[in-house]
Parts: C-alpha cells; sequence; structure tokens
C-alpha cells in the first residue's frame, strides 16, 4: 500500500463542463485541472470560469497554448506573439492566473530545416518564459504528444520548461517512451515535475482492457481491483512520472481509478515489458 498518492489532474479535453464534475473532483481530493486555449471550440477558459465560479480558485489550474482558431478550424503556431496574446486573453477569460501554462504540441510547427526547427522552439521558450516573469502565469511546461520530434529541437541555450507531459500507459510505444525520457534528460526535469497524459490511449472502453490483465503490473495483484484500474495505476511508470491527467465526467469512475493508486507497480515487470516493447520495434 502507498503512504501518499501519486497527483491526479482531472482533464477537461472532452468534459461537459458541469459544475457538480468540478465539485465532486474536489471532494474527491482532486486539487488540479488541466484544460487548453483550443478545448470546447476556443471558449474552454470562459465557460469554465463561468461554470465553476467561487470553486475555481481551490483548483491549481493547468492550460495550453499553441492552437489557434483559423476559418473555422485550429492552425498551430508557434508565434511568440500569438503565445503571449493567447496567455493574456486566457487571464481575463479565467478571471485568474494559471498556475501553468503549456507549449501544447510544439512539435506541430517545428518543420523544415534543423536550424529553424531550433530557433522557432527557442523563441516560443522565450515568449512563455517572458509570460511567466511578468506574471501571467506562475510557471510554464511543454506538453508533448510526439517527443520523439523535438529530441533534434532543443536549444540548450533557450529558457527550460519546470514541466514536462507527455502520454503515458500500457498502450504508449517504445519511441515515445524513450523520447519521453531523453526528453526529461536534457531539460532536467525531475519525475517529480512530470505528467502523463492519456492513460487508457484515448479509450477507456476499448477491447485491448477486456482482453489484457495489467494487473500483473502491480505487486501482489489485488483481485479486486479491475484491469482499467490497472492499468492507470501502471500509467505512472510509463514513463515515470508523478501526475496523471484523466478526463472523466464519471465522477464514480474517478473514484475508482484513485483507488487503484494505494497499490504499488512491480518495478521489474514495466522494465521488462519496456525492453520487449524496444525488441520489437513498437512505436505507437
Amino acid at each position: 500500500m502507498r503512504e501518499s498518492d501519486p497527483g491526479v489532474v482531472l482533464g477537461l479535453h472532452r468534459s461537459r463542463y458541469e459544475r457538480h464534475l468540478l465539485t465532486g473532483a474536489l471532494d474527491l481530493g482532486i486539487r488540479a485541472i488541466d484544460t487548453s486555449f483550443n478545448y470546447l471550440g476556443f471558449r474552454a477558459h470562459e465557460v469554465l470560469a463561468k461554470v465553476a465560479g467561487d470553486v475555481l480558485g481551490q483548483f491549481r489550474l493547468a492550460t495550453k497554448v499553441g492552437y489557434f482558431p483559423a476559418a473555422g478550424r485550429s492552425a498551430h503556431s508557434l508565434a511568440p506573439g500569438r503565445l503571449r496574446t493567447a496567455i493574456e486573453q486566457t487571464n481575463r477569460d479565467l478571471g485568474r492566473t494559471p498556475d501553468l501554462v503549456f507549449l501544447h504540441n510544439p512539435e506541430d510547427s517545428l518543420h523544415g530545416e534543423p536550424a529553424h526547427a531550433r530557433e522557432t522552439l527557442a523563441n516560443a521558450c522565450n515568449a512563455l518564459q517572458e509570460a511567466t516573469a511578468e506574471g501571467l502565469c506562475r510557471a510554464w511546461g511543454v506538453a508533448s504528444w510526439k517527443p520523439s520530434l523535438l529530441l533534434t529541437t532543443v536549444d540548450l541555450t533557450a529558457p527550460r520548461p519546470s514541466v514536462l507531459m507527455t502520454r503515458a500507459g500500457l498502450l504508449v510505444g517504445s519511441e515515445t517512451l524513450d523520447a519521453s525520457d531523453a526528453l526529461a534528460g536534457i531539460w532536467g526535469i525531475r519525475d517529480a515535475n512530470r505528467w502523463g497524459m492519456s492513460p487508457f490511449g484515448g479509450n477507456a472502453t476499448d477491447q485491448v482492457w477486456t482482453e489484457f490483465d495489467p494487473r500483473i503490473f502491480l505487486e501482489e495483484p489485488p483481485n479486486q481491483l479491475s484491469r482499467l484500474q490497472a492499468a492507470f495505476r501502471a500509467a505512472y511508470s510509463l514513463p515515470k512520472v508523478s501526475t496523471v491527467a484523466v478526463g472523466s465526467d464519471n465522477l464514480a469512475h474517478l473514484r475508482e481509478l484513485l483507488e487503484a493508486l494505494r497499490y504499488e507497480v512491480d518495478t521489474d515487470k514495466v522494465l521488462d515489458y519496456r525492453g520487449l516493447l524496444r525488441g520489437r520495434g513498437v512505436a505507437t
């Protein structure tokens, strides 16, 4: 059993943004929210502030910038001016300063020559660093869906993020897991400041969770835990993260996931699993 639980962040990517979910999350002990400038048709911050009202201040609030409205769709940009404007609007729409702002999937704008990509990422990092210094956010980080695409674009002379968020869980491929570890090493980000996302591969009802039993990754696998609970617990070790963002409009589901955090992961089995992934060249 664990003496203290890893962190859980309520992800609002597909949430209905209902007040009862937020108050229920607080009752469960969840004290952090993860949202984004582009969620809910670029209205997430405005709606969240309206729905949450007085309880919003009880959460640590993380958000992301990088996607912008463009002719009925979204377009990605790392232009420093656009990032700055988005963070300023985020403050206005939320009615408060976000605790953490992520560069959202910066790899989506890092094309062309490596030197140009490095400069583009460095300029974006400078913009987030300046926003933090000026009090527009309390800290900044990088959230990357494909961290392997960032490995050759990091300029070590540029400001470094304090938090790194990448995919986590049993359905993450070896390339992504290794790249997440490599990026954390390059930026000097400790495990305590590493976040995971999408612990069920985006679908908690996928058939894989009925055909495969993740309880084998727990020490002395408890029969009372469901396969989904075990998969969630294992996500904290694939890769090694201290916090996982998970989205659900079902408070009972969130409660079950929190219960799973009392159990320890079998580190040796996780290492064996990662070795198998590398051997098979799995890079989902």
